[in-house]
């Protein structure tokens, strides 16, 4: 907003003087400094000199706004080039503009400093004060203006002649450490390239290794498993009294068979699991998933695995919450790895599945009385193929490494405490509730989309902010505090790729787009507008909302 001051009529040298004088204390009561004061003041003088020495009148505006002086003249005709040319020199940035069929409007600004807040009032009574002065007077605060102006520049001549005595000094001594460092630089360069040689080859080994890696996974699902199964299925087949009858030692060979087949498939199928959920490829499928049906389902499934030991399986859905935002398929196999492995490590008392729901979190507990963990195991069962010596029981070590890699996924915690003779403990933390967010951006051209994402984030977000490409989104972010960015890849002008590398480092951003592309590195999640849906969209809020804390 630009406040106005006074304004003064210039048709004679004194005149001139005068709007000097205005300058300057305006200047003056702006914050500006000394010089800055005087360059205001000569540049005002220059250009009403010039002016009225051509046998024309000027009018001049004091005025300003949040962040800058600025003066006006309206000269009724063409003002000389010299006195608009020595005002651009003076001034940060002079404009002249053809305004009115009246003549010319000449605009001159000088940054202000920030952070001072002038009282305006107080200005115009100043500036209202101000009388016309003689020639004379203003003549010799000209003169001081310039004595004061060549003593700095004395002194600055002087300062520059030290300095330059020093430099000189100096240089000396760079020419000669230059000469040592070019040296040394030029041996460290021979063994940086070599380096950088054997790292590409390295790199490419690596490279190799990896998709070798694939591969063999690719493979593994179809080689062993289908033959595993094939095999787990003859056996059944060999078991059942319709296909003729067997004697009881080969009843008993053909049920190793089976066990050691099923033992084999666990271990690929672990196997599997677990390089799915490490390279990133195990996809998480959002929804609002019916706890107390999971659980149910999960009891029946397995209580079997305890028959024939003294152990009870309890699966209680007390207190757990209707539904949850999670993925069913992931949660289910965590839950069902946590109890297989309680019963195998029980052979006798309970194993209890309970469920406390608090404010933020959902905590699902699996305990059991049997064998325990010592203590300093309870970290290194999470490792790859480890097993606790002493207390195996068949399995590949596999479970609880997959669980909490899972579990991770998901945004939940997974932690583990035991008691050798006494049992173990694990709790599954899982966030509980809708996300909520402040204040929400989405940047996208296309004006569906926005309304469609707006309905989404009903019930989340406190506020929502629309831009039409990524220049308007980078302008709002500048002027509000923005707490998430939802936003397209393709805008025009800035698209998605450049408003990314431009966001604070701080503020959480989802790209939502319709290109088959890998997540930009930026970007806290990546959804595809043809599969989005609330839940998905509420689970990546939490998600990178998360990251941040």
């Amino acid at each position: 907003m630009i406040t106005e001051f006074a304004s003064f009529d210039v048709v004679d040298l004194p005149g001139v003087f005068t709007v000097r004088r205005l300058g300057r204390g305006l200047a003056a009561d702006l914050g500006l400094e000394h010089q800055d004061q005087v360059r205001v003041a000569t540049a005002l003088s220059e250009i009403t000199r010039s002016t009225i020495s051509v046998g024309l009148t000027a009018v001049v505006g004091f005025a300003s706004d949040n962040a800058n002086l600025i003066l006006t003249i309206a000269v009724p005709g063409q003002p000389p080039d010299d006195g608009v040319s020595g005002a651009a020199r003076l001034m940060d940035q002079v404009s002249v503009d053809e305004a009115s069929a009246s003549g010319i409007v000449v605009t001159m600004t000088k940054r202000r400093p920030s952070g001072l807040r002038p009282d305006v009032a107080a200005i115009r009574a100043h500036l209202a004060a101000v009388l016309p002065q003689s020639g004379l007077d203003e003549l010799r605060r000209n003169n001081q203006d310039l004595i004061s102006a060549l003593e700095d520049l004395t002194r600055q001549k002087e300062q520059l002649l030290l300095l330059n005595s020093e430099l000189t000094e100096t240089n000396r001594g760079v020419v000669a450490l230059y000469k040592e460092l070019s040296d040394e630089l030029d041996q460290t360069n021979q063994g940086v390239v070599a380096l950088y040689a054997e790292l590409d080859q390295k790199s490419e080994q690596l490279r190799e290794v990896s998709q070798s890696k694939d591969r063999f996974w690719a493979n593994v699902s179809h080689e062993l498993r289908t033959p595993l199964n094939s095999i787990f299925g003859l056996t059944r087949l060999l078991e059942d009294p319709a296909e003729g009858d067997l004697g009881t030692e080969q009843r008993r060979q053909v049920q190793l068979i089976r066990s050691s087949t099923k033992t084999l498939l666990t271990l690929v199928n672990d196997l599997l699991d677990v390089a799915k959920a490490e390279s990133g490829r195990l996809a998480i499928e959002p929804a609002n998933v019916r706890l107390p049906e999971l659980l149910s389902r999960l009891r029946a499934l397995t209580r079997p695995l305890a028959e024939g030991k003294p152990v009870e399986v309890i699966v209680s859905d007390a207190g757990a919450p209707a539904t949850i935002l999670t993925d069913e398929a992931a949660l289910t196999a965590i839950l069902r790895n946590l109890l297989s492995n309680a019963i195998k490590y029980t052979d006798s008392g309970e194993v209890r599945l309970s469920v406390l729901t608090t404010v933020s979190t959902v905590d699902i507990t699996v305990a059991d009385t049997g064998v325990g963990i010592p203590a300093g195991q309870l970290e290194r069962v999470f490792e790859e193929f480890y097993q606790v010596p002493g207390a195996r029981r068949g399995g590949t070590g596999l479970g609880l490494p997959y669980a909490r890699r899972v579990a991770g996924l998901l945004g939940a915690g997974l932690t583990l405490t035991s008691e050798p003779g006494a049992g173990t403990t694990v709790t599954l933390s899982l966030p509980a509730g809708l996300p909520s967010i402040g204040t929400v951006l989405i940047a996208d051209d296309e004006a569906g989309f926005r309304q469609l994402a707006g309905r989404m984030l009903a019930g989340i977000a406190d506020h929502i902010i629309e831009a039409q490409d990524g220049a308007e989104a980078l302008a709002v972010i500048a002027e509000y505090d923005v707490d998430l960015l939802l936003t397209d890849l393709l805008m025009p002008g800035v698209d998605g790729d450049t408003l990314l590398h431009r966001l604070p480092g701080h503020l959480p951003a989802i790209v939502i787009t319709g290109l088959d592309v890998p997540p930009p590195p930026r970007a806290a999640a990546l959804l595809r507008k043809d599969e989005i849906t609330r839940e998905r969209l509420m689970f990546s809020i939490r998600q990178a909302t998360r990251k941040l804390r």
